[in-house]
């Protein structure tokens, strides 16, 4: 059983994870951020029990990574000789072929066990202040391990996540992960972000409802963090933004004739779609 926790990042994710495992179980947690201020809230806070210094690193069973993408694989680089042997190190970034890639003969060589992570969870705020222990309930937790990697780590891993509320834990590959987040997560921001670039949109006040709040709500980003998510999945992103772009050229298509008939059968197909999806949800 992990004992001994520590977090690399105490922003949203990484902050909610700390409260998480500090309401949840027994874990001795030590946290870093490069943000002097944050850290010395979450120690004052009582949520972590010191800071992380590479010196502690070799105390932890796990080693959770809540940075950005780039700043995951310089960390684990940087740190590579003090992590425990056959010790758990995981991220929590949002694409995993940029990550998973560089650090699989690095943790190979150096004796630990990378496991790329993926916590399907967030809110449109980010930063420590946001954070809370909640936000992992019923959620999933994508798990990218490497070919050959025990079944123990990975139960491991699996019976923690549980301890922190996640729902399911769902395997993949770092390479199906990056094509399927790339049209689950990545397009709906792009969608949102494109929505209210409208001229339109200061002029929604008394005329919005549900759908309007929908579609924007993921608006509201860090604009750092999703640039950089972005660019590096950027083949599979283009693949599906060309693919939108497709069909709603074809609903302005149809719309602009005045052919009802074709457009009627459009709005079932999504109809028909969404029902399926539903079901299967």
């Amino acid at each position: 059983m992990i004992e001994t926790v520590g977090i690399v990042g105490l922003g949203l994710i990484g902050g909610s994870m700390a409260k998480a495992i500090h309401a949840y179980t027994d874990c001795t947690l030590y946290g870093y951020d490069t943000d002097g201020a944050v850290l010395s809230r979450a120690l004052d806070e009582g949520v972590v029990s010191a800071a992380l210094t590479p010196e502690r690193l070799p105390e932890c069973g796990l080693v959770i990574i809540a940075l950005y993408p780039e700043a995951t694989v310089a960390y684990v680089t940087e740190h590579r000789e003090r992590f425990r042997k056959e010790g758990l190190v995981m991220d929590c970034g949002g694409v995993k072929g940029v990550v998973c890639g560089p650090l699989e003969k690095i943790s190979k060589e150096s004796g630990f066990y990378f496991i790329g992570g993926h916590p399907m969870a967030g809110i449109e705020r980010s930063g420590y202040e946001f954070s809370f222990p909640e936000l992992f309930q019923r959620a999933s937790l994508i798990l990218t391990p490497y070919p050959g990697t025990p079944d123990s780590c990975l139960e491991e891993i699996g019976q923690f996540a549980r301890r922190l509320g996640f729902g399911h834990l769902q395997p993949s590959t770092p390479q199906e992960h990056d094509h399927i987040i790339a049209y689950t997560s990545q397009l709906a921001h792009v969608v949102s972000c494109a929505y209210v670039g409208s001229p339109s949109a200061p002029s929604f006040q008394g005329f919005s409802a549900g759908s309007f709040k929908d579609m924007t709500r993921v608006a509201k980003l860090n604009e750092d963090m999703w640039t950089e998510l972005f660019l590096e999945n950027r083949d599979a992103l283009v693949r599906e933004i060309d693919t939108l772009v497709e069909e709603l050229a074809a609903f302005a298509y149809v719309i602009r004739r005045g052919d009802r008939e074709n457009l009627r059968n459009m709005l079932r197909r999504a109809r028909v779609i969404k029902e399926t999806i539903d079901k299967d949800c």
